[in-house]
């Protein structure tokens, strides 16, 4: 193995990665814009009520599976109330918000709350999580 305080080790140009002619590099990835909200609070009603579902399912059912829905679904409606309607930037608002909330009592972070939130908007959506396709393309 080489050692990285050794003369002949190379470390790799991560910024020139998939720059060689001859590489597939991947297309980035679209940004994805939900429809101007109609009304942000029974948006955030049907999001809180379906990320509770999807917590109590994945792990144990417990109460404070209600308390994280709750707050996330807060950060959601406040993000659509503030005309926020890029779901990248509202995923990073729940991420950002929620590592303020104590998990502690909890199999869940921050990180799977804002990415079950996303998963839940592409499904309602009806984008396929994996790839990006859209069910009505």
């Amino acid at each position: 193995m080489s050692d990285p305080t050794d003369s002949n080790f190379i470390n790799p140009d991560l910024s020139s990665a998939g720059s060689k002619p001859n590489s597939t590099s991947p297309e980035p990835i679209e940004s994805i814009e939900l429809p101007p909200p109609e009304d942000p609070i029974k948006e955030g009603q049907w999001l809180q009520a379906r990320l509770h579902e999807w917590l109590d399912a994945e792990f144990l059912p417990e109460i404070i599976n209600e308390h994280i829905a709750a707050r996330a679904s807060q950060v959601f409606v406040r993000q659509r109330m503030e005309s926020e309607n890029n779901l990248n930037a509202l995923v990073l608002a729940i991420l950002t918000e929620m590592q303020g909330y104590d998990f502690s009592k909890s199999f869940y972070s921050e990180f799977a709350v804002a990415n079950a939130v996303g998963d839940l908007l592409l499904d309602s959506l009806g984008i396929e999580r994996c790839c990006g396709n859209s069910d009505q393309a």
